[in-house]
């Protein structure tokens, strides 16, 4: 090691003294500075580590959310529901050209309404959209609900997806289902994977039954500035593959019927068709995004359209006519003292919303003959 000489030692030595003597007030002043900047330093990292994730990683972190399953594994069906029994501003985009809706009109910034009580996502197609009147009959118990004078009806939009060829037909998420779901709500960590709505989703149907990989439903959230957090849950059911984001690898999807691995999906919608089933829209991703900032019933509706950003991200092809892509957006408004503009939370929720779509199909397991990514070789 080379050390400096000796007389550069001795001069910055003798400039100390000086300085010392000179203005001893400033040299302490400019001590303290740096002492302080180090201090302010170390604090922005522990805060910034903090920020970075949420509690339990999950839509429950956000302050008044909380997320009950109901399960059939038998019949590969469930659904989920997503409480704010305060209530939420709401907005929702659907994206998808096959959806299954109740109440989205409704969110539109235009009508009267402002807050949902919940949300409710759900396999069975079309008739799984019964399964918010189990929600709304558990709600008006509680008492919770839209006041109209003579009764509180509560507000209790939902979406559906297809499930019908994976389990048993006749067998759907009703009234009960949902009933059921609102009374496992809870504010803690959420179970992903198969269940809930996720039960029979499954991803990568370009050829069929006979390529797809299981879906599921998957959760994420992100703590922010000002102690503001962002989440998502997702049902994850995707006509395309699902690819992992930061190195754009598919992780889920059509399964290669002549050896390993999986079919690229947009590639193959490039070349021959003949063999690719486009006819059923089967297909649909569902999500929840909610955060505990304060919106308005418009920056909750732009907030839905942002996060579809996220799924654009994770899945290949998205929004296609063959899907219902829907997302639903709900500000709790816990943290109202906290000012934090709706772009920042938009462009959160897209990483959330792709973090959440990974999930599902890691998650997942395999089921009524549909095997899950992990068991793919």
């Amino acid at each position: 090691m080379a050390f400096p000489p000796m007389r550069r030692i001795f001069r910055r030595q003798t400039y100390l003294a000086w300085a010392y003597h000179r203005c001893p007030q400033l040299l302490c002043f400019v001590a303290r500075l740096a002492y302080l900047g180090c201090k302010r330093l170390y604090w922005l990292k522990s805060r910034a580590k903090k920020e970075s994730s949420a509690v339990h990683n999950a839509i429950t972190d956000v302050k008044g959310i909380k997320v009950g399953h109901w399960t059939n594994l038998e019949a590969a069906t469930g659904c989920t529901v997503v409480l704010c029994r305060q209530g939420a501003v709401a907005g929702v985009d659907v994206r998808g050209s096959a959806p299954g809706t109740r109440e989205t009109d409704l969110l539109r910034p235009v009508n009267m309404v402002q807050q949902a009580h919940a949300v409710v996502l759900s396999g069975g197609s079309a008739y799984g959209l019964d399964a918010a009147s189990g929600v709304m009959r558990w709600l008006e118990e509680e008492g919770i609900g839209f006041d109209v004078g003579v009764a509180l009806v509560p507000i209790v939009p939902a979406a559906v997806l297809f499930d019908l060829d994976i389990g048993q037909p006749d067998t759907r998420p009703g009234p009960e289902a949902g009933y059921a779901a609102c009374q496992a709500a809870t504010g803690g960590p959420v179970d992903e994977g198969c269940i809930g709505a996720g039960t029979g989703a499954r991803v990568g149907n370009l050829l069929g039954p006979l390529s797809r990989t299981k879906g599921g439903i998957g959760t994420a959230s992100r703590r922010i500035a000002g102690d503001v957090t962002v989440g998502a849950i997702v049902a994850v059911n995707a006509f395309g593959d699902v690819v992992d984001p930061t190195t754009g690898q598919i992780i889920a999807g059509a399964r290669n019927p002549e050896g390993p691995g999986f079919l690229h999906t947009v590639d193959q919608l490039q070349g021959d068709l003949s063999r690719i089933m486009l006819a059923v829209a089967s297909n649909t991703t569902l999500a929840v995004v909610a955060t505990d900032a304060a919106l308005s019933k418009e920056e909750a509706n732009k907030l839905a359209q942002m996060a579809h950003d996220g799924l654009a991200q994770a899945i290949r092809p998205v929004h296609t006519m063959f899907d219902g892509d829907t997302i639903f957006a709900l500000a709790t408004g816990q943290q109202a003292n906290v000012p934090i503009n709706v772009s920042v939370i938009g462009a959160v929720a897209v990483s959330v919303v792709a973090e959440a779509v990974v999930r599902a199909v890691q998650q997942a397991t395999s089921l009524a003959g549909v095997p899950a990514a992990r068991d793919v070789v």
